[in-house]
């Protein structure tokens, strides 16, 4: 028997901020229905993703996000974003979980041998109180395996241009190892994706692709850091 060419066991999206209908400031493709854009484009923008993706709308999973370390496990669909939480897991075919960010490291997570994917949101508040090691540590209790974890991070703010005092960029280090840094201008910064990739691999978890780029430099993204008032990109998993 053939096998299908189109055939993924796991997907992992990301998206830009073109290609949508929302005007400035949040033009144009902006996901976040909590940033203070017209309700109507939110919901033309996000019936575009679940159609461009070719999943029922419904099956599209948001978080209401708070810079938690909260994770929480889904498998049906949701009629309103699933409350306070910062990462979601599953097991369930079809399920695309996604969070939103504008400067916040998206993390996308699929072991899809043992059928368990995740989507963290990895501020640097969450990412400092550990919510990364804490899905991950869900997901072995759903059957999954470090070695047969696969990690993708989307576009951040990098530590060469997320200036913090020397205080934070201390405490955050104190938590997440690897990630107080120096930006380009010789000040304090912290690098929350290389922080979370130190500690990825002290939990066994090597495969581990990261997107380099800068959110707060680069304007094919939505930066709160550059804008203020914005927009947000999503990440999303799912299981086909």
């Amino acid at each position: 028997m053939a096998l299908n060419e189109d055939f993924r066991p796991v997907r992992k999206v990301f998206t830009t901020r073109a290609g949508g209908v929302s005007v400035s400031p949040y033009g144009s493709f902006n996901l976040g229905d909590h940033v203070g854009d017209d309700p109507a484009a939110v919901a033309a923008n996000r019936t575009r993703l679940a159609d461009s993706i070719g999943l029922p709308e419904r099956n599209l999973v948001w978080m209401e996000q708070l810079h938690s370390n909260t994770v929480s496990v889904v498998e049906t669909p949701q009629e309103a974003p699933v409350p306070a939480t910062d990462a979601l897991v599953s097991t369930t075919k079809g399920l695309a979980l996604a969070v939103l960010v504008a400067d916040c490291v998206p993390v996308l997570l699929s072991d899809h041998h043992n059928g368990v994917i995740a989507a963290v949101h990895a501020g640097r508040m969450g990412a400092r109180n550990g919510v990364l090691a804490k899905t991950v540590a869900k997901m072995l209790e759903l059957g999954a395996e470090p070695a047969r974890i696969h990690v993708l991070m989307g576009a951040a703010a990098s530590g060469k241009n997320y200036e913090v005092p020397k205080e934070m960029a201390d405490d955050v280090e104190s938590k997440l190892p690897g990630s107080r840094t120096r930006t380009t201008k010789g000040t304090w910064g912290v690098d929350v994706r290389a922080g979370l990739i130190r500690q990825l691999l002290s939990l066994g978890v090597s495969a581990i692709d990261s997107d380099p780029r800068c959110t707060i430099e680069d304007e094919t993204f939505f930066s709160y850091r550059r804008e203020g008032t914005t927009g947000r990109q999503a990440g999303l998993v799912w299981l086909p």
